[in-house]
């Protein structure tokens, strides 16, 4: 019963999270004229929403319009009234930063919450942009709607983290759109497929990175030849760390050659495997390197060294399900190949220091792992092959003491019989 009590606890408090976390339908205000008049009448904006933030915390319709929502006639939208329309697309920014961009107004609802969203959106592109007169260009309500702004931690806003792709698509992907400005419109095509894509958007992972964990959020732009490193560096911080310290890292910049992006890509990136590293024709590094030099020596020993532990972890796995289908113990095994498994790992991401020396160092701590698990995975192979021998000498010697018992009881009823 006890069980029952701690089940039912547990099930009631979920629940309460669940509705907690998604932000909750409330009535509209009644005595608001703005909202009553444009219902009778039909005439809502298309995205208006009961959701939007703003309508909850009790922002209504005067609040960025003007007007008085007090008094029921047209009235209410005149200029005496402060009544200020529809902004002009050029001063939305700073018409949203009005309350936005005010931390006294702004930490009533988050202690810590950030305030310079317009002075980061006028370092954007857009922003940029924007300020030259190019009205096609995103502002606030772009990105976050006008009348249907949800907070950006319920599912339903367009700026969720899971929803992103799709906001930036609107204008992105569109080729008509995008034309003037000469630049291509595949990136959510292109991200779809990537590993990172893939992880959003079919896993729901909401970790995984978005266009605005690279690009920026208000300040989106792209990330320049000094900065993209940095950019992969905020999640992958070993590999920029390794590659920042390489000669390689220098020349790029030299040659202003995006350093992650000249073999990962960037919309487009694609899950690692150790065919990218090496001379054969899947392999980048001889895009760059030809037969004969310096990096095309490093990058074929490389490769040999991951393949070799690649393949012993293969051999070993394979050895290890032997082990565990014959009921054998393979629990160290499974220690050992974890372990070598993350030898493999951390040698892969020292592919970005382009030493042999520092790659070799770490498979072969791998590789030893390996070995100390293909003798216990033998040892446990030929125990079981004793144990068998033993089984089937036993199974014999039953077998004959049984049929020696059944001779000698059937002597021994003759000797009875003839008594």
């Amino acid at each position: 019963m006890k069980r029952l009590y701690i089940l039912l606890i547990l099930l009631f408090t979920l629940t309460f999270l669940t509705i907690a976390h998604t932000q909750e339908e409330k009535e509209l205000p009644k005595d608001d004229s703005c909202i009553s008049c444009h219902m009778d009448a039909d005439i809502l904006p298309e995205d208006f929403s009961k959701l939007d933030i703003h309508l909850q915390k009790g922002l209504s319709c005067s609040g960025c319009h003007g007007g008085n929502p007090k008094i029921d006639d047209e009235d209410a939208m005149s200029e005496e009234q402060g009544f200020i329309g529809v902004p002009d697309k050029k001063d939305i920014p700073q018409f949203c930063g009005k309350c936005h961009s005010d931390i006294n107004i702004m930490r009533t609802y988050q202690p810590r919450i950030t305030t310079d969203q317009v002075s980061q959106y006028y370092t954007s592109v857009h922003g940029k942009r924007l300020k030259k007169g190019d009205k096609k260009v995103a502002d606030c309500t772009s990105c976050h709607n006008s009348h249907s702004i949800i907070a950006v931690n319920d599912p339903r806003s367009s700026v969720y983290a899971l929803n992103v792709p799709e906001t930036c698509k609107k204008c992105h992907s569109d080729i008509n759109y995008m034309k003037e400005y000469n630049i291509p419109t595949n990136q959510y095509a292109d991200f779809v497929v990537s590993v990172h894509g893939k992880d959003l958007l079919e896993k729901q992972d909401t970790g995984a990175p978005a266009c605005n964990d690279c690009h920026g959020n208000h300040g989106a732009t792209p990330p320049g030849l000094s900065s993209i490193s940095h950019v992969c560096g905020t999640c992958h911080y070993n590999n920029m760390e390794y590659f920042s310290t390489t000669l390689m890292s220098a020349k790029f910049q030299e040659l202003k050659i995006h350093a992650c992006e000249a073999c990962h890509g960037h919309h487009k990136i694609m899950k690692t495997n150790i065919e990218m590293v090496g001379t054969d024709s899947k392999a980048f590094c001889i895009k760059c390197h030809k037969k004969g030099d310096k990096g095309f020596e490093t990058a074929k020993a490389i490769r040999k060294l991951l393949v070799n532990l690649s393949q012993d972890l293969d051999s070993i796995s394979l050895k290890q399900k032997e082990v565990e289908r014959l009921g054998m113990d393979d629990q160290d095994i499974n220690f050992m190949l974890q372990e070598a498994h993350q030898s493999f790992i951390k040698a892969r991401t020292l592919v970005h220091t382009f030493d042999p020396l520092k790659v070799s160092e770490e498979t072969q701590i791998g590789i030893q792992k390996l070995k100390e698990a293909n003798l216990i995975a033998d040892n446990q192979i030929e125990e079981h092959k004793t144990r068998r021998l033993g089984f089937g000498v036993a199974t014999i010697f039953i077998t004959i003491l049984v049929i020696a018992l059944y001779f000698k009881i059937k002597e021994i009823d003759k000797s009875e019989k003839k008594v």
